[in-house]
């Protein structure tokens, strides 16, 4: 058979160019790939980086799904469907929310793909192919296939080098997708992820965990291993890093230079009514215990929180420009379907728009609590503006040398002048310039 599988189109925030779009190739989608026998024929296209072709002659269709990607992905559905064509459907939306997409597709493939792909391929090729295929119980994490890193399309990402080390978080924030009930967290043997590390032949490395740290012991054990590779690597921790200093340590000697940290609020009320455990009294030991080992923080922050109110946007970039929080990746609270906070809004008549291609965190969706929609989405607007200001890049200028370089391209070239930086990449190749901002800021 020949078998496609998509990537729909995202939905760009209105600070976002092609060089987010086109950041890193979906792990997902490679690991169908490598879950399909050699006997049939595989294309991966993203419509990302690629024109998808709806006449395309294949036998079975795959997407895979982010809430706001949901109606590009019926559009897909229906064209080839049209001419009798089956087509399945995954991914973290798949799987907290079946219910939503059980009509527009022939199949739903929910929870991990690994011990149903193999079924699904085999159904379809003899005209069986069932409505549901669900595996949510008793998954491993050695049972996690690694990603076909071969099937990459290099020239057209910025980076190809993505790892995960687990799937999931333990963690339960009401507006995440981990609080919906399908979903799970295992951790994946170390000696897998060293040997997809290897395979890349790459010392940059990007872990993609949605919580790096999910299992202190586990970490430990996984940069001790580390250790030794002269690896540069960032990943994604939650603000219980504080709790783990020997942790951070190791994290720095083993190469550490940026993490992604989802701080989400200064206000204390708004953090509890999410389900966070933060302490925001902390915050300031926790930024300054990271940018003493030289590691660069992305701070992930959250309006539109119940404890919120319109002096939010004046107080966060207070506290960010004077921690010199090197980077921000800014959200309007979106309640996704499944999620802990859907069900308490659905339930409460706050949810305004059901549009989901608007649940991309860059629209108001609901009704605030302490603001007016109007002033939710003006200050998250005027919040990119400012933090990435000339001003505020200038006063948050990092201390450590050996961060001058990266924070320099990112806030300029990535962010600041990200448009004309995307214009650049129309002629020369993505990749290129992220090998480029490679060598000029880790000198790999």
């Amino acid at each position: 058979m020949k078998i496609l599988l998509v990537q729909p189109l995202m939905n760009k925030r209105p600070m976002d160019t092609d060089l987010k779009v086109r950041m890193a190739p979906s792990l997902a989608l490679l690991t169908i790939a490598n879950l399909i026998p050699d006997a049939h024929e595989t294309i991966i296209v993203n419509e990302n980086i690629e024109k998808l072709d709806l006449d395309y002659d294949a036998d079975l269709v795959g997407v895979t799904i982010t809430l706001d990607a949901l109606p590009r992905a019926i559009e897909i559905a229906e064209a080839f469907q049209e001419r009798g064509i089956p087509v399945v459907a995954g991914g973290i939306h798949v799987t907290c929310s079946p219910e939503e997409c059980r009509p527009y597709f022939d199949a739903l493939s929910i929870g991990p793909a690994e011990r149903v792909w193999g079924k699904i391929v085999e159904d379809a090729e003899s005209g069986r192919l069932q409505k549901e295929y669900c595996d949510m119980v008793g998954f491993r994490g050695d049972e996690i296939v690694s990603p076909k890193y071969d099937y990459i399309k290099n020239r057209k990402y910025l980076y190809t080098n993505v790892i995960s080390t687990s799937r999931g978080c333990p963690n339960r924030c009401s507006f995440c997708y981990n609080s919906c009930r399908n979903r799970t967290y295992v951790l994946r043997p170390i000696p897998d992820v060293i040997r997809d590390i290897r395979s890349l032949n790459t010392r940059h490395i990007y872990f993609v965990d949605d919580n790096f740290i999910g299992d202190p012991k586990y970490t430990r054990e996984l940069l001790g291993e580390l250790a030794g590779m002269n690896l540069i690597w960032n990943a994604a921790v939650t603000t219980k890093i504080l709790d783990h200093l020997e942790l951070l340590d190791l994290m720095a000697q083993t190469g550490c230079r940026s993490l992604f940290i989802g701080f989400e609020s200064v206000n204390e009320a708004s953090l509890k009514g999410a389900n966070k455990d933060n302490n925001v009294h902390q915050y300031e030991a926790l930024a300054d215990a990271i940018h003493r080992r030289g590691i660069m923080i992305n701070a992930s922050m959250v309006f539109g929180l119940d404890g919120d109110g319109s002096d939010t946007f004046d107080r966060t970039l207070e506290w960010l420009v004077k921690m010199k929080i090197e980077t921000l990746t800014s959200h309007i609270l979106t309640p996704y379907p499944g999620t802990e906070l859907h069900r308490s809004m659905d339930a409460a008549g706050r949810i305004t728009d059901r549009n989901l291609a608007n649940y991309n965190t860059a629209h108001v969706v609901f009704k605030p609590m302490g603001m007016t929609q109007e002033e939710l989405y003006r200050g998250y607007r005027r919040m990119y503006k400012r933090f990435y200001s000339f001003r505020n890049i200038i006063r948050r200028f990092p201390e450590s040398k050996i961060q001058h370089m990266p924070y320099f391209l990112f806030n300029l070239f990535y962010r600041k002048f990200g448009r004309v930086t995307s214009a650049v990449a129309r002629f020369v190749p993505m990749g290129l310039l992220g090998r480029l901002a490679e060598k000029l800021s880790y000198k790999v």
